[in-house]
């Protein structure tokens, strides 16, 4: 049990004895101290005072009494009006590091067949283009909520819908075929998603002259935009796509393999990776007979000119196209499509989408569509909204070949953590296996943290340069820490000295601040797993370095002469290790045993 549990509920037996409150364990939820007062938790009485009619600090007072005498953790304490300062009795950290130590798994929930089934979308890439910056904001928030909810005991299907089909897909095709002279991805020394991304920019290139060609004729943009010859090409190559033209669709498959051959290798160097993929070529049709099965139960209705559109006003929204007047399928009636076979697949019981903060309203609707027509999670799907990710110069745009590469992106952070960890000497007696190895750690670790670190509801603007720092909170810190603790043990391990031989030994302050911060991590996880916040485990695993550093800093460990002593320590660095080591994981992000 954790100290906060401990504390919980002798509180609750505090309040029926003192009061005679029933009050649930479960609802009492000790706070660390702050540092400016004498404590460890700190307990709020206000919710009593009323039964007690008494004054908050009096009642504080005795319950504070009633602690000290009835639960053995409890050393002293201290009432700041209406707040109980609790000193945990020095003696019990030691049982609380021995708890941690013995819990190889300490803060993780494992699953169970009756855990909930959560699936998860995330990347949702276009085959038209490689992954870019902002899909990586996407990616790794998915992949970090993923393992924190598998953490909390969630069943996790990690899912992914490729946009595969339509205009924009017909851009880079076209362009291919007119210019594209045979080309592949072998033939051109590039990864294919790389090579196709080229093609689509070419066609933006070669579209807006010709619209600019036309306006000097005389033509208004708009009127340009509809005569455009480029432009009618691509519909009427989407159109024979549609009706399965032979040659068409033996151009897409090709097209598309080269892509996905290219994503595949991005994702393994991420470190991600998903249990299902869904390709919007699939799924668009499924949407279309789901929404005319919804049509014939009276659920949507039909328009004069043909077109099929759900009456949302009842909810507080407007009317939402579905079909078009010609019968095609829109992004909403695809998303249907998509749920109903996800559903037939999997007995879901949570459905999470990470998408955007641009698409709040197609979440809304979303949900009241799939409730209307049957899916029991549709009503409580999850929109995890997310803030837009920029660089230090401003906003990208892929069809004008602006955009960040993930790949690029990730040859610059690993290339900058060479140079960084070189010039720190820091890879001085490594081989180039092992230099090579770290620098990808280090490099792509300071992607992810940077981009972690942040509540994912708000835009950010990612800085390359600030995210390799050593110093402060990012990735390499954490990692410089984590190798630092291995090197300290490898060291105890060489001269022989005991691990985990567990004495009643008083720990010191620096000591105990260290152990209450690895006991918060069970807490931390659970309230990531509740908020799905992957940043309150970024910052939890910083504020846990920063407590092991200034506890290597004040607190001799292989030089203490006391062997109780230099054991306690010895278990602390070995837990704190383990602890930034699962931390990060849930990030997504590896950790070296030496730097």
């Amino acid at each position: 049990m954790s100290l906060d549990n401990i504390i919980s509920q002798a509180a609750a037996r505090a309040v029926k004895e003192l009061y005679g409150v029933d009050a649930d364990p479960a609802s009492i939820t000790p706070q660390t101290t702050r540092k400016e007062f004498e404590g460890n938790l700190t307990l709020v009485v206000f919710p009593w005072v009323k039964a007690a009619r008494k004054s908050p600090e009096a009642v504080a007072t005795e319950i504070g009494n009633w602690l000290v005498d009835n639960e053995p953790a409890v050393d002293r304490f201290n009432v700041v009006k209406g707040f109980l300062n609790i000193v945990i009795e020095p003696t019990f950290w030691s049982s609380v590091l021995e708890h941690v130590y013995q819990t190889p798994d300490f803060g993780i929930t494992p699953a169970t067949e009756a855990s909930p089934l959560v699936m998860i979308e995330y990347s949702s890439p276009n085959t038209n283009k490689p992954l870019h910056l902002g899909h990586v904001r996407n990616i790794l928030l998915g992949n970090s909520l993923s393992r924190i909810l598998a953490a909390c005991g969630n069943r996790v299907v990690k899912t992914n819908i490729v946009n595969d089909r339509g205009i924009h897909i017909c851009k880079s095709m076209l362009a291919w075929q007119k210019w594209g002279d045979g080309i592949t991805p072998e033939k051109a020394g590039k990864k294919g998603d790389h090579l196709i991304g080229d093609f689509y920019v070419l066609f933006d290139k070669h579209y807006k002259a010709e619209l600019n060609s036309l306006m000097e004729q005389g033509m208004t943009k708009e009127e340009a935009e509809a005569a455009s010859p480029l432009m009618l090409e691509a519909r009427e190559m989407l159109r024979k796509w549609e009706a399965g033209d032979k040659d068409i669709r033996a151009l897409w498959e090709m097209m598309n393999s080269w892509v996905y051959a290219g994503f595949d290798a991005t994702y393994e160097r991420m470190g991600v990776d998903f249990d299902k993929i869904y390709y919007e070529s699939n799924t668009y049709l499924k949407g279309k007979e789901k929404v005319l099965e919804g049509l014939e139960k009276g659920l949507m209705y039909r328009k004069e000119d043909g077109s099929v559109w759900a009456d949302l006003t009842g909810e507080g929204l407007d009317h939402k196209l579905l079909l078009r007047a010609d019968g095609t399928s829109v992004y909403m009636t695809q998303d249907i499509g998509t749920a109903q076979m996800r559903f037939a697949d999997y007995p879901i019981d949570r459905m999470i989408y990470v998408v955007g903060n641009e698409q709040n309203y197609h979440f809304q609707v979303l949900s009241l569509l799939l409730d209307r027509l049957g899916f029991r999670w549709g009503k409580d799907l999850v929109h995890f909204s997310y803030g837009m990710v920029e660089l230090p110069d401003g906003k990208m745009k892929s069809r004008e070949g602006t955009v960040v590469d993930a790949d690029d992106l990730m040859d610059e952070m690993v290339s900058t953590a060479r140079a960084v960890s070189s010039e720190r000497g820091q890879l001085d007696g490594c081989s180039d296996a092992e230099v090579k190895d770290i620098t990808e750690m280090v490099g792509l670790g300071a992607l992810k943290y940077f981009l972690l670190k942040v509540d994912p509801r708000k835009n950010m603007t990612f800085n390359p340069k600030e995210s390799i720092d050593f110093n402060g909170n990012t990735g390499p810190f954490i990692q410089y820490t984590h190798a630092r603790i291995r090197s300290v043990l490898r060291k105890a391990a060489d001269e022989g000295f005991a691990i985990g031989q567990f004495v009643t030994v008083a720990p010191g302050e620096r000591e105990i601040a260290l152990i209450q911060r690895l006991a918060d991590y069970p807490a931390v996880v659970a309230e990531a797993g509740r908020s799905l916040s992957p940043a309150l485990i970024a910052n939890y695993v910083y504020e846990l370095a920063k407590e092991y550093n200034q506890f290597y800093h004040d607190c001799s460990i292989l030089k203490e002469t006391d062997a109780d002593k230099r054991s306690l320590r010895l278990a602390l660095s070995e837990c704190a290790a383990r602890t930034i080591a699962s931390a990060m994981g849930l990030l997504g992000i590896r950790v070296p045993d030496r730097m």
